[in-house]
């Protein structure tokens, strides 16, 4: 059994150095598919710490900022060099800390790298436009400036790809960044930041703080020289980010929670329409913010369709993600866990049918982990709770629909509006779909959890803060444009 005493502890990163918290108080970080097993250990830093950051990157801001782009992309080519060379490496230690399976594990961390490559390119490209005066003899255009140091605050299910898409474009942009990761997730993070610190940027440039979020994630939302937050997490505490950074002044960007649907129509090809919404909702055990949670299914092909997604879903073979042959792995924390099967007594008290899963696994070598089964409801009114309610985990509520009509006003008919899909072979389907899907990403006979790294993401209605990250969009958050105008 590992303890805390021989397994390694990882500092903060500070001014281009790891130095150990003003505290000596650290933290294991939980495998959990085997809650025996502490990953590493974490610093439970304290506000003193958040300063020595932020005076760091303040610090280090002015001469950042007077890089060409050309030349901070390099440093974030150096970085993806490095990530890709450490890849297994980082993503067995994902798949060690929060439980994803290592194949999507893999796939998550060479994301990273491809992340870093995109905004490192981004280094080249326009920050601004020529506009024409009225005065015929001034230059007028536009500029970009970054904001200044960047709080980022990152969640635990991807705890490679959001922290670099969020770090990659404020970097590139002429901003200095202070990191606080999720604390599951924090040895994961430490192993990335120890790719930006062997690239050798400049001090301060990039720093991580790790802590809890009462302490640290409050610091940076309060902190008066952090200029912009970028947070991903629950839509809970994306409001109270929020509501901080507006009381001074701040500029934020907030992605939260998703309650997405899939609507499965009667002319769907409904192999592929099961098959998606499998991946959708299941994969990485349901923790996505893109996840499938609500099935929508045409009347005429419920049955048929319910009877494919139950005989596939009995098939996934649950287990440690490093095991070969693993498709869906354990909860990312015990607290996870707690949370997803109290969804699913509430979906069962509020009279929704379990057609398969429900439990949590006690036997075998599942029994040291925090694993639930892959769980589907059938007769899922669509203001139940778990028809309404982010649930974070393997579970997949089914909706029946009248019509393509009825089916589009239930996939808007809840609080969220991040992702959402359809399945058809109809053109005018897709193009009502289209239009009136009240979700920030809409796909067509397509996963609902299909992000690219190049194409905006963000979310509708309580799913975000009406930003965008990734692709050129990014750079709408870390910059403030700049008007000049020039005359002889």
């Amino acid at each position: 059994m590992s303890t805390k005493t021989d397994v390694k502890t990882f500092f903060n990163f500070i001014n281009g150095s790891w130095v150990e918290g003003s505290s000596s108080e650290v933290k294991g970080s939980i495998n959990p598919a085997n809650k025996n097993e502490v990953v590493g250990n974490v610093q439970m830093s304290t506000i003193e710490d958040l300063n020595n950051a932020v005076d760091a990157a303040s610090e280090a801001k002015q001469a950042w900022k007077g890089l060409s782009g050309a030349e901070r992309g390099n440093y974030l080519f150096k970085v993806a060099d490095i990530l890709e060379s450490r890849l297994d490496d980082i993503a067995e230690t994902m798949t060690r800390e929060m439980g994803k399976t290592f194949p999507e594990a893999k796939g998550e961390t060479a994301r990273g790298v491809a992340i870093l490559r995109y905004y490192a390119g981004e280094g080249m490209r326009k920050v601004g436009d020529v506009i024409p005066s009225t005065d015929s003899d001034a230059l007028m255009f536009t500029s970009r400036a970054p904001l200044g140091v960047v709080g980022v605050i990152t969640p635990w299910n991807f705890p490679v790809a959001i922290p670099i898409w969020k770090m990659a474009p404020a970097l590139i942009y002429g901003n200095t960044v202070i990191i606080k990761p999720a604390q599951e997730a924090a040895v994961t993070a430490a192993k990335v930041m120890e790719c930006f610190a062997e690239a050798n940027l400049p001090n301060g440039v990039v720093n991580m703080v790790t802590g809890s979020g009462s302490v640290i994630g409050q610091g940076i939302i309060d902190h008066p020289e952090i200029n912009g937050i970028t947070f991903t997490g629950s839509d809970q505490v994306g409001k109270q980010v929020g509501q901080g950074a507006l009381a001074r002044g701040a500029k934020y960007q907030l992605e939260m929670g998703g309650k997405n649907p899939v609507i499965v129509a009667e002319d769907a090809d409904l192999d592929l329409a099961v098959e998606a919404t499998i991946s959708g909702g299941l994969r990485s055990t349901g923790q996505k913010c893109t996840a499938t949670s609500r099935v929508i299914v045409h009347n005429d092909v419920y049955e048929e369709f319910k009877e494919k997604l139950v005989a596939k879903v009995k098939e996934i073979k649950v287990g440690n993600g490093l095991e070969e042959g693993v498709w869906m792995g354990p909860c990312a924390s015990e607290s996870q866990l707690n949370t997803v099967l109290s969804y699913i007594e509430k979906g069962k008290e509020e009279g929704a049918q379990l057609l398969v899963g429900g439990n949590r696994y006690v036997e075998g070598e599942c029994s040291n982990g925090f694993y639930v089964e892959p769980t589907v409801f059938d007769a899922v009114d669509n203001q139940m709770t778990i028809a309404q309610e982010e649930i974070f985990g393997p579970v997949l509520a089914l909706i029946k629909a009248e019509s393509n009509e009825e089916a589009i006003q239930l996939a808007n008919d809840v609080k969220f509006g991040l992702s959402a899909s359809i399945f058809t072979t109809n053109i005018q389907k897709m193009l009502d779909f289209i239009d009136d899907m009240d979700a920030g990403l809409v796909r067509v006979n397509s996963e609902s959890a299909g992000v690219e790294l190049q194409a905006p993401f963000g979310g509708m209605k309580q799913s975000s803060s009406h930003s965008r990250e990734q692709g050129q969009a990014a750079i709408e958050f870390f910059t403030s444009i700049k008007t000049v105008f020039v005359k002889g």
